[in-house]
């Protein structure tokens, strides 16, 4: 693809632009909170297959004669025909609470076809909660050390920058628009992960082979080389993500409720990892490189 404009030159504008979608993630952070799922926090998990669509107050109503009050939001309508509702509590149910359930359902929806009850325990919470943060933080460590044996440091520490600022943006989304945080979304974090870095690499790539041909002597050659760099893997680079985008989108509108929040994720997650392979990594990379060109450039006396 042809360079219609310098995207390296214009690095500043792509960082402040990044540092904008940054300081308001944070601000979500701090106001909202993340809104955890039953995956990482004590409580209780009942789905209930009604067979016939949903009435949240008539559900709402079974479980207050019982005994057992829903947290307002605490149901949720999913399945195809709109015919299951799964209702969360923050406590973990006892048997005997849960065979008042299925006694209860099988009364006030005759065609359904058994409550499905999970409960996680304080203890288990905070091991998978653990397991995750791990989960991220390995994957980011065995890319960093791979980038590293395959380029060198910088190109390591810019692409780790790039996956941290695509995985914040999907946080922060999830923050801001209070949407479940679950074991789905940290799968979809890792795919995220591996999906920003291999195109990275392959820009990375370009960039080192390019390095070989033309030695630049100065930073704005060293500029010029990264943006002919990015051009030449642009065409690649955007068809790779539409054809993606377009998996992931179809998923999101008929793939059912269930993974509804993973393709939400997967979808902000490739649009943020497309964006910073291309305006972010290699613009870091050249200006921590350019640095040291500098540093290392012969003075020059007058004649």
């Amino acid at each position: 693809m042809k360079a219609r404009f310098d995207i390296v030159a214009r690095r500043r504008w792509f960082f402040l632009l990044s540092g904008a979608i940054t300081v308001l993630g944070l601000a979500a952070f701090l106001l909202f909170g993340f809104n955890l799922g039953a995956d990482f926090r004590a409580g209780s998990r009942v789905q209930m297959q009604l067979n016939e669509p949903v009435d949240v107050q008539k559900v709402r109503d079974m479980f207050d004669k019982i005994g057992l009050s829903v947290p307002q939001g605490g149901v949720t309508v999913a399945g195809t025909r709109n015919d299951m509702a799964v209702v969360r509590f923050p406590e973990v149910l006892t048997q005997d609470q849960i065979a008042k359930i299925n006694q209860a359902e099988k009364q006030t929806f005759p065609k359904s076809a058994g409550a499905d009850v999970r409960t996680v325990n304080p203890i288990v919470a905070q091991q998978t909660s653990r397991k995750a943060v791990w989960a991220v933080l390995l994957a980011s460590l065995f890319i960093v050390v791979y980038v590293s044996i395959r380029f060198e440091y910088r190109f390591a520490i810019s692409g780790i920058v790039a996956l941290l600022h695509d995985a914040f943006i999907v946080m922060s989304v999830f923050a801001l628009l209070r949407l479940e945080v679950d074991l789905t979304f940290v799968a979809a974090i890792l795919t995220i992960v591996g999906y920003s870095i291999n195109d990275t690499i392959v820009i990375f790539d370009r960039i080192r082979e390019n390095l070989r041909i033309a030695k630049p002597r100065s930073f704005s050659d060293l500029e010029r080389l990264v943006d002919k760099s990015l051009w030449q893997t642009m065409s690649r680079s955007i068809n790779t993500v539409v054809t993606v985008l377009i998996a992931a989108v179809t998923l999101y509108f008929f793939g059912g409720q269930t993974i509804h929040n993973f393709n939400l994720a997967l979808i902000v997650g490739l649009v943020s990892g497309a964006y910073s392979s291309i305006f972010i990594a290699s613009p870091l990379w050249v200006a921590w490189r350019g640095r040291q060109m500098r540093r290392s450039a012969p003075e020059k006396h007058p004649a």
